[in-house]
């Protein structure tokens, strides 16, 4: 089994983490949002993950119909996330 320290990947994900803009810790950040399925409709709530930047991207699946979104998040500095949802290319 390779040692951690060999892997290089391990050091440039830390290094990514640091790369994120952060809104002040002091901040009450929105940690879920209650969107719209672009395909089903249903409403959903999603959690969300502070600690991962300001601007986020990402896929989820629908808890009703089971189809991905890309989802995209902004944290302005107060912590209040802007969430968007789109159908993921190919789903």
């Amino acid at each position: 089994m390779p040692d951690q320290n060999d892997d290089n990947t391990l050091d440039d994900d830390f290094d990514d983490l640091a790369d994120h803009e952060e809104f002040p810790s002091n901040a009450s950040a929105d940690t879920e949002a209650d969107v719209a399925c672009p395909y089903c409709g249903e409403i959903v709530t999603i959690g969300l993950d502070p600690g991962s930047g300001t601007n986020q991207e990402y896929v989820e699946d629908c808890q009703v119909c089971c189809r991905p979104w890309a989802v995209r998040v902004h944290y302005d500095e107060e912590g209040t996330a802007g969430v968007w949802l789109e159908p993921e290319q190919g789903g």
